[in-house]
């Protein structure tokens, strides 16, 4: 065997960019979470932004009880992400847990870790984007039982929507959620959107609701609201980027007005 050879240090330290990429979006997801991460990395992700994933822990079925115990877990889950750097914006990616949990203390918790960052929900998003679209009256999609759909009614109608119509399939699995093909999503939307709505939402992060919206956009002849395009689109102009995507719906073409 040969010596190895000398290992030298380079004299002179390298040159470095402030950041790896421009901007950085941080991704809460839930351990069981199918579509969230490819959704992003679809949708966001790109040469100047970065998204940065952390799971934090969630067992089926899909319950307000069970929704609600994972707001201890957020606060360690934001800090897993670049810890001691900042993000641009940051989201908890569960629509029904957002709901019952609560926006205000969803964003307290999180900037426990990341204090200052905006923090983005899929409600709070699906209402931006929904006042965005000039949508009133809504028609709402959901993959949840009724029981985890009330609190989704309340919280859109206390934000001034009328709540035209509500459809709910009834399952209890998240995984099972993400197994929906994206055509059938388009079949749904079809029957759920009541003739009066001025526009659709389609309720969980788990539904792979983003690749079907133009589907579902050219199927009822109006603008739909997906829980993943609607976070996508809010993290995307909180980062600057103002860039039109019609291919995610119509959504994705205008500007953040909060």
């Amino acid at each position: 065997m040969k010596p190895l050879p000398e290992i030298k240090v380079y004299p002179k330290r390298s040159a470095l960019d402030a950041r790896p990429l421009e901007r950085r979006v941080g991704l809460i997801i839930l351990a069981s979470d199918h579509t969230s991460e490819p959704d992003f990395r679809r949708m966001v992700a790109g040469e100047r932004v970065g998204v940065y994933v952390a799971r934090i822990p969630y067992a089926n079925p899909t319950t307000p009880e069970n929704l609600r115990k994972m707001q201890p877990a957020l606060t360690a889950g934001a800090a897993l992400i670049l810890p001691d750097e900042k993000l641009d914006a940051i989201c908890y990616s569960c629509t029904s847990a957002s709901v019952v949990i609560g926006d205000a203390e969803i964003e307290a918790a999180i900037q426990v870790a990341k204090p200052g960052v905006p923090v983005v929900t899929p409600p709070m998003a699906g209402v931006r984007g929904l006042r965005a679209l000039g949508a009133n009256k809504i028609s709402i999609l959901t993959p949840y039982t009724v029981e985890t759909s009330r609190p989704m009614a309340a919280y859109f109608a206390a934000r001034g929507f009328e709540i035209v119509s509500f459809t709910c399939l009834g399952f209890e699995d998240d995984r099972e959620m993400a197994r929906i093909a994206p055509a059938t999503l388009v079949d749904l939307a079809r029957e759920a959107t009541d003739a009066s709505a001025d526009a659709l939402f389609v309720s969980c992060t788990a539904l792979r609701s983003a690749l079907a919206v133009t589907g579902m956009e050219n199927s009822i002849g109006r603008p739909v609201v997906t829980s993943n395009q609607a976070t996508a689109w809010n993290c995307l102009r909180l980062c600057g980027d103002e860039a039109p995507h019609p291919e995610f719906g119509r959504l994705m073409t205008l500007p953040l007005v909060q």
